[in-house]
Order: structure tokens, then sequence, then C-alpha cells
């Protein structure tokens, strides 16, 4: 006698689709990069200028001046930085390669084995050559493909990067004027008066998040910054206005900016110093100064931190960074801000944001 089989019950079915629309939105935010990017620059941009532009209307400027006036500040004190360090920095990674290697087979006998090693690879090429010319009198053309250099590919790599700038300045201009009377249309679609409040509550604190961290973490890493080409401007070594603020830059990368700074610190202490023990003075001064600021001065001065675990952070920015490059890297704190605010705001994901909170 054949029964007929139940259907499953509803909630098998949630762990499942839930997966399945996870893996669809993080290949729509793969596929889609090239549009999504521009659209979170700009939205994360008219967040972070939005209280300005709104204080500037409130005593009479216009929102049309008032946006433009802002996105002129921020890209002409990105560019200036931009146009500054770049210069010193492509020279240093010229010279770098060489100088570390001159320091690696400098001492303990290894430049001499390394100095064997090539005398020797070049004797058996010259023996393999005379054979190859006795036993052919025509040989075959050789022909090497040079690849294009690391400058051509970074400068590649900024011209794409700059279009997608472009385009998320120019949509932030227009979510400056015109932001807050799309999000009142869309508020005003709402039924619910409760959801109503609860959009515009998380459009307020995000954007009131995203300010308080950039402002904090911008006095601090530009503390840590001028501090940092003190020093090495008193141990002698070079540039130290340029690597100040690559240490102010780098910092805004939770852990992993203090991490790559203290190695470039180590790496540029070895090539210009002598004395091993000097050469741990300034990655391990940096190391106690930035500790000192994110630990102590960030919290308990200015009142602020993050409050998303380390794990989070790490992840987030490895994520963001797999997914968009390098512009994700420096997205990765302000998105997960606004992610934060929206799940403390959404009653049914409150259970997700206790997990992933301090």
């Amino acid at each position: 006698m054949n029964s007929e089989q139940s259907p499953p019950p509803l909630g098998a079915l949630r762990v499942p689709v839930y997966g399945l629309f996870a893996l669809g939105v993080l290949y729509t935010l793969y596929l889609a990069h090239e549009v999504l990017l521009p659209v979170t620059l700009a939205a994360m941009a008219s967040l972070l200028l939005a209280p300005s532009v709104q204080g500037l209307a409130r005593r009479g400027v216009p929102r049309t001046f008032g946006a433009l006036l802002m996105l002129s500040l921020l890209v002409g004190f990105l560019g200036g930085i931009g146009t500054y360090v770049s210069g010193p920095i492509m020279d240093w990674m010229e010279e770098a390669p060489e100088g570390i290697g001159n320091l690696l087979l400098s001492d303990h006998g290894l430049h001499e084995a390394y100095t064997r090693m090539t005398d020797s690879a070049r004797q058996v090429e010259e023996t393999v050559e005379e054979f190859a010319d006795e036993g052919a009198e025509e040989r075959p053309t050789t022909v090497v493909l040079q690849s294009e250099s690391w400058r051509g590919q970074l400068l590649v790599g900024a011209r794409n990067n700059a279009v997608a700038i472009a385009l998320a300045l120019t949509l932030s201009y227009f979510l400056l004027v015109s932001g807050d009377s799309l999000i009142r249309n869309l508020v005003a679609q709402l039924a619910s008066r409760r959801k109503r409040h609860t959009v515009l509550k998380v459009v307020s604190d995000s954007q009131r998040e995203i300010a308080r961290y950039l402002g904090v973490i911008t006095l601090s890493n530009g503390a840590v910054g001028l501090l940092t080409g003190i020093m090495l401007w008193v141990l002698g070594l070079p540039e130290p206005v340029v690597w100040g603020v690559i240490a102010a830059l780098l910092r805004f990368i939770p852990y992993l900016g203090v991490l790559v700074t203290t190695i470039l610190l180590a790496i540029i202490s070895a090539m210009h110093m002598q004395d091993p023990l000097m050469m741990l003075v300034a990655p391990l001064a940096y190391l106690a100064l930035s500790s000192l600021v994110g630990f102590v001065l960030e919290p308990y001065i200015h009142g602020y931190r993050l409050d998303i675990n380390p794990v989070v952070i790490f992840l987030g920015i490895f994520f963001w960074g797999w997914l968009w490059g390098g512009i994700g890297v420096l997205l990765a704190v302000p998105l997960m801000t606004v992610i934060m605010v929206v799940l403390r705001h959404i009653h049914s994901l409150r259970p997700v944001y206790r997990v992933i909170a301090r």
C-alpha cells in the first residue's frame, strides 16, 4: 500500500533558502562591483558630508554650493596627500629590493656564497652555449616576452579606480543635494509608523557614527603620524615627513595597517642604519605609540571605541579587500559601522548584532 509523502515543514527549508540567498548576494556583489563600488563610495561620502552640508544650509548657504564646496575640500585634501607621497614611494619601491638584497647578503658569508653561486651558474651557461654553437651553425631566434612593469600595472589600476571615484563623486553630489527628499519619499511609502521611524533612525545614526568614527580616527592618526615623523627625523632616517604621512594613512586600516607600517619602518631602519639595536628603535617606538593611542587615548579621551569584535574586523577587511580591492579595504570599517547600526535597530537582527559586537 503506497503512502503519500508529506512535504517537509517550512522550518526545514529556511536554512537552505537563506544559504542560497547569501550566495546570490555574494555573487552579485562580486559580479556587479563596477557598479556597486561607485554607489557604495557615494553613499559613504554622502553620509560623511551630509551633516556639514546641512549645517551650511541652516546658515543660508544653498545646498548646491555647500555640496560642491565640501566635495571640493575632500578631493583637494586627499589629492594633495596622494600627490605628496606618491613620488617618494615610487622611488623607494624601486630601491627597496636592491637594498633589502644587499642587507640580507651582507653578513654571515652569505654575500660570498651568493657570488660563488652566480659565478658557477654563469660558467655552466657559457659551457652550454659553446656546445650549442659547435652542434648547429644556425640557432633559432629566442624571443623574450617582457612583462609589463609594476609601474604600468599600478597606473592601470589607478586609472580604473579613478573612473570609479569620479562616478562616486558625481553621485555623491546629487545625494548631498537631493538625498534628503529621496529618503523622505521612500519613508512616506511605508505603511507602518514604526518602519518609518526605524528607517529615519538608521540614516541619522549612520551619519553620526561614520562622522564620529572618521573624526576621532583622523585626529588620532594625525597625532600618530606627526610623532612618527618627528621620531624618524631625530633618528636621521630619510623622508621623515613622507613616512609620517604614510603611517597616519595606513592606520585607517585597523590592526593590519599598524602591522604593515611596523614592517616598513623596520625595513627602512635596516637599510640606513648599521647598529642592530638602532634598527629596532623606529618600529618598536611606533608600535608602542600606536598601541598607546589605540588602547588608551581613543577609547578613554575621545570616548569612542568600535563596538565590533576584532575577529569580525579582520574578516571584514579581508572580505571587502578580496571583493573590491584596495578601496574595499578602506571601506571595510565604515561599511561595518553602517551594518552594525542596521543590525542594532532591526529587532529581528538583534541576535546577529549581539554575536559580532565587542
